[in-house]
């Protein structure tokens, strides 16, 4: 299988694939690989140079695979060597825009399995008695975030673990720089690379097959000489391939700027063709009489935007930032010469405020990419040309340094309620590509407004010993933040509780001047470990012969505490008395049996209170049935329901199992987990405005964030 094989289909007189226009023997390659023929390799790596028609190929290839694609090609007509068997279709989990761990959980849906953690699903792949087949395209365009390295990681942490899997037949589109890894991790004779730059894959034929079809007249194209000509315009497909050197996508770019501005070109003067994506931006710039830097200069917002594109509003200021003046002039007369490079995205609509939904590619509830709700974005029309133009910045750090600076103005009264999406969402992907993201980490509304799955990303590049206490607090709960998918009022509460257990109780306090129906206000929080049981309780008044109150004291002269049953030789807890003997059969420190040494903590307030375990009382049923609340609690979850109406008004979730947990008559929730035990206040939340987080996946919690992202199921 080499490009002879071109020559040899096009004797047999075999119809190219329609869509694909050529690449025989790379087709007969792959059609082999599908049916497991003696000799195939079980895994495919295909790569090549930006622009040289990898996702194109897949693409044509994957319609040959999928029954009802097959439906609508004329097989009958193409090369049977070139046509895989009709077998049911691949799982094909798209990469672009998503994490390492996010793909492995599309697998995971995908395929049905029950694994808890992401390790375990090649473990499950394994054992399935029939092989299963992958595809996976666009490996490049993987990650939230362009400077995580998130297209290293997927080769490593997920395409690398699938080729190694028994029973796992793969075929993965990875860059050029990490296709011989991949193919390293296995023995010889299982993977083979197919690089479409190589002599061995070319294809002329199908190149100018293609510049001759982009040529055609038809809806939209201009009529003209040596396009209407079919001797002409073979012989121009013919110098522009030859000229392109493999590359489709400078092919295409030629031929955009030519029907863009026809006048003057001589299709016999070769200097009119360009060689390269960088030679077709700035040949294109000329044949306009404009400066190639000012084109370049004008793309490259576009070429540093994150995500889907970038608001068309924002363009403008941005552009003013890389290049350091006013380009305004410049970008009203600069369409023409930016249009042939542009692509048009229309995002979904989504509630800017509650930050990313999940875009429902492939099932799950997999959090995709950010979507920039409901409006058209504008990026460049592929990755290539984004490559080209960062290649040519003199200075990165210093244009990212800068389009930060003007993210950050544009944010009405530093209000990110207020902020476009894009920048709340990828703010922290430019700061970080500047070099600056620790000095950007210490604004809760932005903790609590930024798409979680892009935060977590861009602050796990960041060595933790350059992280201030805020960022390492998000960045622990960020696994519950991902998992949850909750919108920013949830994601608000989470953080406000997880800055009080850290001792960072301003930042906590800052959360409820922003606006956000919190569920709770959290009073205080403990790193104790081991606590096998909690009860909110009470003490008596002081006695008659004047024992002080140890506690705050309500009206009535009791003080409401919490009761943490601990192991005993804990500093400072009690023993827990012999039940024969208690004073009080309403002791708490016999529910449920409970045994060991006993912790008094205030209830409302921070402190431990000295006391004797006989003189605690516990709510008395009646007490407990007036109150307004309730609660029901799972392993690693609690939800709060009002009585009244029995709906839910708050919903916890903890990253380490609960061990314990109780609620006080007045609405006082304490919550003993593997981390310590933490006191929220249940504020007063109308039933129809409470937030309910999505159902969770069942299995253990995320572990700590610089284990990944598992949790983004």
């Amino acid at each position: 299988m080499s490009a002879s094989d071109e020559r040899c289909a096009g004797a047999a007189g075999y119809a190219p694939h329609p869509y694909i226009g050529g690449r025989t023997a790379v087709l007969r390659a792959l059609a082999a690989w599908r049916m497991r023929w003696p000799g195939a390799p079980r895994v495919i790596v295909l790569t090549g140079s930006p622009g040289s028609g990898r996702s194109r190929l897949l693409t044509g290839f994957l319609m040959m695979c999928d029954p009802e694609g097959r439906r609508q090609l004329p097989l009958d007509q193409m090369d049977p060597a070139t046509v895989p068997p009709d077998l049911p279709a691949p799982a094909v989990p798209d990469p672009q825009g998503r994490t390492a761990a996010q793909l492995l959980w599309l697998l995971a849906d995908h395929f049905r399995l029950n694994a808890a953690r992401g390790e375990d699903i090649c473990t499950e792949l394994a054992a399935r008695e029939e092989p299963v087949t992958i595809v996976v395209p666009d490996v490049d365009r993987a990650g939230p975030v362009r400077a995580a390295d998130e297209p290293a990681r997927v080769v490593r942490e997920v395409l690398t673990p699938l080729a190694t899997t028994g029973g796992v037949q793969l075929l993965a589109d990875v860059p050029r720089a990490l296709a011989a890894e991949l193919a390293r991790a296995l023995p010889p004779g299982q993977a083979r690379i197919i690089d479409l730059d190589d002599p061995e894959w070319a294809d002329p034929a199908g190149l100018v097959r293609h510049a001759e079809t982009a040529l055609a007249p038809g809806a939209g194209v201009p009529e003209l000489p040596f396009a209407t000509d079919p001797s002409a315009r073979r012989a121009l497909a013919e110098a522009m391939a030859q000229r392109a050197g493999g590359s489709r996508l400078t092919l295409q770019l030629a031929v955009q700027s030519l029907f863009m501005r026809p006048e003057g070109f001589d299709p016999a003067d070769p200097a009119m063709l360009p060689g390269s994506v960088g030679e077709a931006l700035d040949l294109h710039a000329r044949r306009l009489g404009a400066d190639p830097l000012t084109l370049r200069l004008l793309l490259a917002p576009l070429a540093l935007a994150e995500g889907e594109g970038l608001p068309v509003q924002l363009w403008g200021p941005l552009a003013d930032a890389v290049a350091g003046r006013d380009m305004s002039r410049d970008l009203a007369d600069g369409m023409p010469l930016a249009a042939p490079f542009l692509q048009p995205v229309a995002t979904a609509e989504r509630d800017g405020a509650d930050g990313g939904e999940p875009d429902g590619a492939q099932g799950g509830e997999e959090a995709g990419g950010t979507a920039d709700g409901g409006r058209t974005l504008l990026r460049l029309m592929h990755p290539g040309i984004a490559e080209e133009i960062r290649a040519g910045l003199p200075d990165v750090r210093g244009a990212q340094t800068r389009i930060a600076m003007a993210l950050l103005e544009a944010v009405p009264e530093q209000d990110w309620s207020r902020a476009d999406p894009y920048v709340r969402d990828h703010l922290a992907a430019h700061t970080l590509d500047a070099g600056l993201l620790p000095q950007l980490l210490t604004d809760p509304g932005l903790f609590a407004h930024a798409d979680p799955v892009a935060m977590r990303a861009a602050i796990e590049v960041v060595p933790l010993e350059q992280l201030g206490a805020p960022a390492r607090t998000y960045l622990r709960i960020a696994p519950l933040l991902t998992r949850t998918q909750a919108p920013a009022a949830v994601r608000a509460a989470f953080l406000e509780s997880a800055f009080v257990e850290d001792g960072l109780a301003p930042y906590a306090q800052a959360l409820h001047g922003l606006g956000f129906a919190l569920p709770w206000r959290t009073l205080w929080s403990v790193p104790l470990t081991g606590v096998r049981a909690v009860t909110a309780g009470s003490l008596p008044p002081p006695d008659a012969e004047g024992v002080a109150a140890e506690a705050a004291a309500a009206p009535d002269g009791t003080s409401a505490v919490a009761a943490l049953f601990v192991p005993e030789g804990t500093p400072g807890s009690r023993p827990v008395p012999d039940p024969d003997g208690a004073a009080d059969a309403a002791d708490p420190a016999y529910m449920d049996g409970a045994t060991g040494a006993l912790l008094v903590h205030d209830l409302l307030r921070p402190g431990y209170v000295d006391v004797a375990p006989a003189r605690l009382r516990r709510p008395s049923e009646e007490a407990r049935a007036a109150a307004p609340f309730g609660f029901s609690r799972g392993a690693d979850s609690l939800r709060i329901w009002a009585r009244a109406s029995r709906e839910v008004v708050a919903t916890l979730l903890s990253d380490t199992p609960i061990t314990g947990a109780d609620l006080s008559p007045d609405g006082v929730l304490v919550v003993a987990t593997g981390r310590g035990v933490t006191a929220r206040q249940i504020l007063a939340v109308p039933p129809a405005a409470a937030p309910i987080v999505p159902a969770q996946r069942t299995g253990p919690p995320d572990s700590a964030a610089s284990d990944g992202l598992e949790g983004d199921h």
